[in-house]
């Protein structure tokens, strides 16, 4: 009889915030600003990049691959989270809620790689010089900026079809604004053993391994700047590496933060916006105001616009 009472989901429901009635309406309107944003300034980035000759260099071409990675993974997650704030229908229907989390696990998985790509990319500036235009050219830098979207979008893929094949027959809320592995294999009618160790090992190639390559980078990066005699030099050099630093720092940070502490709280939620909204929004703007060359650039732009418009 228990049998013959089993449903297949054919939607699940996104509680998100409705516990926190009084909150909705403030939320959405910080949400929306900063979606906008985080949208509005990794596009100025894009185009600075691409219009202005002197940040045609490949640390900016991978920084601008980075901010279109950003604005498509802030995208994945922020205009549901923006409509459930303010719909009283909050579904998501059961392909589409596999479609969120393929994309949105795919993206951040591309971001871990994308990130310890571009420290190569310093650590190669600061420790071979004299090689570094050789090595770094434009079909070089092509060839390095499509593997961390493959990588991640393959990777991401098994523990996806995984969750994807387990039985789900209720309940389908899940306690969250998105479609995550967490929520989902907690929901899924009999024990995701499998799922969870796909998830796992998932999670160490794709977000671990390029950490602990980040790090050992790093390591080599600060022993030869320590050996370079002039204090100029040692600042010039940290200075081409402190915004991808305090990126790396955020992203991993908050990263941390939310999925080593323990679970069952509500506020998981409010932590998960860090790295779904605050991260993102930040990104432009540690690349633009503790930049030189784009705020130059960015100056040069807002000059001449100025100039054709009096015009």
């Amino acid at each position: 009889m228990q049998d013959m009472n089993k449903t297949t989901v054919v939607e699940f429901v996104l509680v998100g915030f409705s516990d926190f009635h009084t909150f909705q309406k403030f939320l959405f309107c910080a949400v929306l600003l900063a979606y906008i944003v985080c949208v509005l300034g990794n596009i100025t980035i894009i185009l600075l990049v691409r219009t202005q000759s002197s940040l045609h260099t490949p640390m900016y071409f991978f920084i601008s691959t980075f901010t279109v990675l950003e604005i498509m993974f802030v995208s994945v997650t922020v205009p549901k989270l923006l409509a459930i704030l303010i719909q009283t229908k909050r579904t998501i229907s059961f392909s589409g809620c596999f479609m969120q989390l393929y994309a949105f696990n795919a993206l951040g998985e591309t971001e871990c790689f994308l990130l310890s790509l571009m420290v190569f990319d310093r650590y190669l500036a600061i420790n071979s010089p004299l090689q570094y235009s050789t090595i770094m050219n434009s079909r070089f830098c092509y060839e390095l900026a499509v593997l961390p979207w493959l990588f991640g979008f393959i990777i991401s893929s098994f523990p996806t079809v995984v969750t994807f094949l387990l039985e789900f027959c209720g309940p389908n809320k899940i306690n969250h604004f998105f479609c995550d592995l967490a929520p989902l294999q907690n929901l899924a009618c009999f024990n995701p053993f499998v799922s969870n160790i796909t998830t796992i090992a998932a999670a160490f190639v794709s977000i671990v391994s390029p950490f602990f390559a980040i790090i050992g980078f790093y390591i080599h990066i600060i022993y030869t700047v320590f050996k370079i005699k002039s204090k100029e030099g040692k600042l010039k050099a940290f200075s081409t590496c402190s915004s991808h630093l305090i990126v790396v720092s955020l992203f991993y940070g908050s990263a941390i933060i939310v999925y080593l502490k323990p679970k069952g709280s509500h506020y998981d939620k409010f932590l998960a916006l860090t790295y779904t909204v605050v991260t993102p929004l930040l990104n432009p703007f540690i690349y633009t105001f503790r930049n030189r060359e784009v705020k130059n650039a960015f100056k040069k732009v807002t000059r001449h616009i100025v100039i054709s418009s009096q015009c």
